[in-house]
């Protein structure tokens, strides 16, 4: 699968939004965004107004990106939330949501998203005491994420999970610290998702 290996605070910048995809750096100074809020390259301060379909297209890149999908693998899961009962937004939103890499991440377990892949696919996560090695496996409500007990050691989980006290856990989630586990409670709801995305631009590309 095609992936992408240029600069990540390239990508905030394209959006104008802090999209975590750094951990720490993106709490800190040193954050692109706060250093230089305007697109990246040579006419990225003086671009013009942007169209309807421009608009569409940067709610989509902004909210596939932030998840760390390519465009094949986040078209499927729109497709999917399409199918199923109620809004369709919405329903895209919590597929993201549900992902164990995402999961991981929401509690803690990685500094960004990026690096929660990287833990799923190295085999040192587990659900319900099994080992997943699938970044987009979906968790179900009352599902137990946890970090397996040899993987408990490595010094970075260790430091992500020292630093989660500056990350709100989302309330569909319960965290035991001290166990390295976690507990899907709920579904997550669309009040929840507290950073700004406007999935309804996202239904209204995908429907042209």
């Amino acid at each position: 699968m095609a992936r992408y290996r240029g600069s990540v605070c390239r990508l905030c910048r394209r959006e104008t939004q802090k999209l975590y995809l750094k951990g720490d750096r993106c709490y800190g100074d040193k954050c692109a965004v706060e250093r230089r809020a305007f697109p990246p390259g040579q006419h990225g301060q003086r671009r013009g107004k942007t169209s309807d379909y421009g608009l569409q297209l940067r709610e989509k890149q902004k909210v596939k990106r932030m998840y760390g999908l390519a465009e094949k693998q986040f078209k499927l899961t729109y497709q999917r939330a399409a199918r199923m009962r109620g809004v369709t937004g919405h329903n895209l939103l919590m597929l993201l949501e549900l992902r164990l890499d995402n999961v991981a991440y929401r509690l803690g377990f990685a500094g960004s998203r990026a690096q929660a892949r990287h833990w799923v696919r190295h085999g040192h996560l587990t659900i319900n005491g099994k080992r997943v090695d699938v970044p987009s496996a979906r968790v179900k409500m009352g599902d137990v994420v946890a970090v397996h007990e040899k993987s408990q050691k490595i010094p970075q989980l260790r430091e992500a999970m020292e630093a989660v006290a500056r990350r709100t856990i989302p309330g569909w989630l319960e965290l035991e610290q001290d166990q390295f586990r976690g507990k899907v409670k709920a579904l997550p709801t669309r009040e929840e998702l507290t950073i700004p995305m406007q999935e309804q631009l996202v239904v209204e590309l995908y429907s042209r």
